[in-house]
């Protein structure tokens, strides 16, 4: 699914991303986690061709992500609101993402059934842009977009930031469905160590762009190992 090879990327003397090889296979949960500046949302960034490596590359489902743009039909990603179009309506938005994907209003309006819940009444119907959102919304309505026509690759960058707990507990049952029902991978960055353990079949601990750990986890088995890494006397 997606395959790192001698990723490198710099900014001027701070290694951002260090990376000698990886793998995310198909249909596997991933979580990456480290402090701040350890190079996660950099990853992703390199991941999805928004940043430019020093060296080495990307390919997801075999094609690098900087040769060809036939990758970006299978994935979908949130990293932050700067994705969003923020002077259309979450309706306008979700229906010009359905249509880059050649998704009919129907199927829009079919497939966002199942975010309702997560929605709680404040997304649809609202008659106002999305730059008039509250932070919460504005991450529902990416986190959304990012799914909407159904990815083999999920990437979402803190996907539980601004949501209040009871979407935070939404959110993660609604990404193991999907997982289970689509058959997805899924990698999510995020400072919350319990959300992502409890959701993540694999965890990658990053410390200055470097994945110093890469950790099965079982019934929640890489919990502990998690906790004494981040633990400060």
């Amino acid at each position: 699914m997606v395959t790192i090879t001698q990723l490198k990327k710099n900014f001027g003397s701070k290694v951002a991303v260090d990376i000698e090889q990886y793998e995310i296979q198909p249909g596997q949960m991933l979580g990456l986690v480290g402090n701040n500046g350890a190079g996660k949302t950099t990853l992703f960034r390199l991941m999805l061709d928004l940043l430019k490596a020093d060296q080495g590359q990307v390919a997801i489902n075999g094609i690098n992500v900087t040769q060809s743009e036939d990758w970006k039909g299978d994935t979908g990603a949130f990293i932050d609101d700067g994705f969003l179009i923020d002077y259309l309506t979450p309706e306008e938005y979700f229906y010009f993402i359905g249509k880059m994907y050649g998704l009919k209003k129907e199927e829009v309006d079919e497939r966002l059934v199942p975010f309702e819940r997560f929605m709680n009444k404040e997304v649809l119907g609202q008659k106002k842009l999305i730059r008039n959102y509250s932070a919460g919304n504005k991450q529902k309505i990416g986190i959304i977009s990012a799914m909407l026509h159904h990815p083999s690759l999920l990437i979402l960058d803190e996907p539980f930031n601004f949501l209040d707990p009871s979407s935070q507990s939404f959110i993660k049952h609604l990404l193991k469905r999907y997982n289970e029902e689509h058959g997805a991978a899924v990698v999510i960055s995020s400072h919350n160590l319990n959300h992502t353990v409890d959701i993540c079949h694999r965890i990658a601990l990053l410390e200055n762009g470097v994945i110093i750990r890469d950790i099965a986890n079982e019934n929640n088995s890489a919990e502990k190992e998690l906790e004494d890494y981040f633990n400060v006397e």
